[in-house]
């Protein structure tokens, strides 16, 4: 499930990608989703800056990373699926949710919170990584799930406060690492809701890191569909 395309105002592109390629390579088929609405705001991500008076379309900007063949998350339907993912960015935080902007009183989009309990209820696999673990917390009430570190330690976790409110939603934080060597510590696996995180970008890291991680929790999410 893609929130448009662009690490500030859409999908983490090297998140998807990531994904993609452990998912390719785990065997899996793919079909890509997202919300057919407006972003919150769009970036110049080369200032960092809201473009002021442009618009654009989740589904459309995240059809870029789709390679066009991508559907309205109003036709994702758990039957048809053994496991759903989200990758991060903050699209999440901004198109999926408005926790960018309301913390710990945010909504969800209504076709990603009825997604995410449809698979919940199935005891199908969510997997989620980055900030998109807010979702799960905001969602899944209970639920374990990871972003990382609770402090920022000089820069290395710049969004460490989000486990205070991921906390704040109910959920339980786990502390998990994201540059060790053992794939088995990169992704937090919540059993009883079948919940698979990991921090990707939230840490300050390599990029190969950022890549071993996602594919540490794209593993454990094929892994648990049992087949």
């Amino acid at each position: 499930v893609l929130s448009g395309c662009g690490v500030y105002d859409g999908t983490e592109i090297h998140e998807a990608s990531a994904v993609l390629v452990h998912l390719s390579r785990g065997g899996a088929e793919v079909h890509m989703y997202a919300p057919d609405v407006p972003q919150m705001h769009v970036i110049d991500h080369s200032k960092g800056q809201p473009a002021e008076a442009e618009s654009r379309n989740v589904l459309v900007e995240s059809a870029r990373i789709a390679r066009g063949k991508i559907a309205s998350l109003a036709k994702l339907t758990t039957a048809d699926h053994d496991a759903v993912i989200f990758p991060g960015g903050f699209g999440a935080a901004k198109n999926l949710s408005t926790f960018a902007v309301d913390g710990k009183d945010c909504k969800v989009n209504k076709e990603v919170e009825r997604v995410l309990k449809d698979f919940h209820k199935a005891g199908k696999p969510i997997g989620l990584c980055c900030i998109s673990p807010v979702l799960a917390a905001k969602v899944l009430s209970g639920a374990e799930v990871t972003v990382g570190h609770e402090q920022e330690e000089g820069g290395k976790w710049p969004y460490a406060g989000t486990a205070g409110a991921i906390k704040e939603l109910g959920a339980k934080h786990c502390v998990k690492e994201v540059t060790i060597s053992f794939p088995v510590n990169f992704s937090h696996v919540d059993t009883k809701n079948k919940v698979v995180t990991t921090p990707a970008f939230m840490c300050e890291t390599e990029l190969h890191n950022i890549f071993d991680g996602i594919g540490a929790m794209v593993k454990n999410v094929l892994k648990l569909t049992g087949k």
